[in-house]
């Protein structure tokens, strides 16, 4: 590849590409906005059921109004970082959930955790899949898929250290003082991290954080023509449904696990859980370019089905924490594959744009699995009945996924 501005050649196999680090600071951040933002929920369900004795559905709901909010501010990241630039973008993010963090630590009603999961929400934008998948954009061509899947693998470590230490922290310090903690780690690690080494990105990435060119339609255009593309739309509402059943059933998983086998197994159950989703996306990402990746989706939604079933029909320990390793095992993949399928089906040019309309729609659906999950849990007394219904809409995204129109690659794109 070219870099038209500097007038070499960018060659991103290189280890010495000025990309790759950018893939480790996305990691970092990953890292803790999937720890902070999304696998922390569940520990903040859990502690703040056990601090205040509100029902699971409000502090649920109050989840689902995050996830809502985040949604509307994650549809305009690539105007964010085309207006303020990848590496402001970052740190706003950062800063943000380090607040947020903070404020979640001192909530003592029920509208006090509201306000901050609308902090929470801002912090969410930008250090998650959508800040992240354009910031790559941004440095990465040819190889973005695999810089992506890398970068991605921050989250499911923030899975796999970040519940373990919260909850380890809480114990040691109080819910109110392990939050100031994980707050003051971020801010002394991740500020100094990306004023160093995120800079101005080479060539084609320049182009896409400066003034839009001719040939380029705007967002607004991108996003009504793909709203109109049935193969778009298959991929989002597939993984909407999936996402929804997933987040909701992370969301509860200690809280479901823990009368059944304790605080701790239930905390190493959620670290394998997102250990496995590790180990699923890396082996994905050596022979996922020669897969059909539609079809590899629904086979991941399948096995997340299957082991959903096994969670709640049985008691045994062993088995409970079997079955979360295999449902982790796709975890991962579902967050890289969307990104993977635009890249392969679409116009690159809408890659930034199409991808945050399909963070969005996806989290707005995803928004509603918690709180959903959590009414239907204390309407019925247990969580078989919502546990069932995540069962229903994984098989059912596994048809919609194969589905995907008439076979043509995307024209989105084609004209403004």
């Amino acid at each position: 590849m070219l870099d038209d501005t500097r007038g070499t050649s960018i060659d991103e196999t290189s280890a010495r590409y000025d990309g790759w680090r950018i893939v480790a600071v996305c990691f970092l951040v990953a890292t803790f906005g999937w720890g902070l933002g999304f696998y922390g929920q569940s520990v903040y369900l859990a502690e703040l059921h056990r601090l205040h004795g509100w029902p699971a559905s409000l502090i649920s709901l109050a989840t689902t109004f995050f996830y809502l909010f985040g949604a509307l501010l994650v549809a305009f990241v690539s105007e964010a970082i085309r207006a303020f630039g990848p590496r402001n973008c970052l740190l706003g993010g950062i800063v943000a959930m380090a607040a947020a963090a903070v404020v979640i630590g001192q909530v003592a009603a029920p509208w006090q955790l509201y306000a901050a999961n609308a902090l929470l929400a801002f912090g969410w934008a930008g250090t998650s899949l959508g800040i992240i998948t354009n910031t790559l954009g941004l440095w990465f061509n040819k190889k973005r898929g695999m810089a992506i899947s890398l970068a991605l693998n921050g989250a499911s470590f923030g899975g796999i250290v970040g519940v373990p230490l919260l909850v380890a922290a809480i114990a040691r310090f109080g819910f109110s003082g392990a939050m100031m903690a994980a707050a003051m780690t971020m801010l002394v690690l991740m500020v100094p991290v990306i004023l160093l080494l995120v800079g101005r990105p080479p060539g084609h990435g320049a182009i896409a954080v400066g003034e839009a060119t001719a040939e380029a339609p705007s967002a607004s255009h991108v996003r009504a023509q793909a709203l109109r593309d049935f193969g778009f739309l298959s991929v989002t509402i597939a993984f909407a449904l999936v996402l929804f059943a997933q987040v909701g059933f992370i969301v509860h998983l200690i809280a479901f696990l823990d009368p059944v086998i304790g605080r701790g197994q239930a905390a190493t159950a959620v670290a394998l859980l997102t250990a496995m989703a590790v180990v699923g996306r890396v082996l994905f990402s050596t022979v996922i370019d020669r897969l059909n990746q539609r079809l590899a989706s629904a086979l991941s939604f399948v096995s997340q089905a299957l082991a959903l079933a096994i969670i709640i029909n049985s008691r045994n320990e062993m088995l409970l924490i079997a079955a979360c390793a295999l449902f982790g095992f796709s975890v991962g993949n579902l967050i890289t594959l969307p990104s993977l399928i635009v890249q392969r089906e679409f116009d690159p040019r809408s890659f930034g744009v199409l991808i945050s309309l399909m963070t969005a729609i996806n989290q707005v659906a995803y928004a509603f699995g918690p709180g959903v999950i959590g009414l239907l849990r204390d309407a019925s007394g247990s969580y078989a009945l919502p546990f069932y219904g995540c069962i229903g809409l994984e098989l059912i995204a596994a048809i919609l996924i194969m589905v995907r129109g008439k076979g043509r690659r995307a024209k989105i794109l084609t004209s403004t």
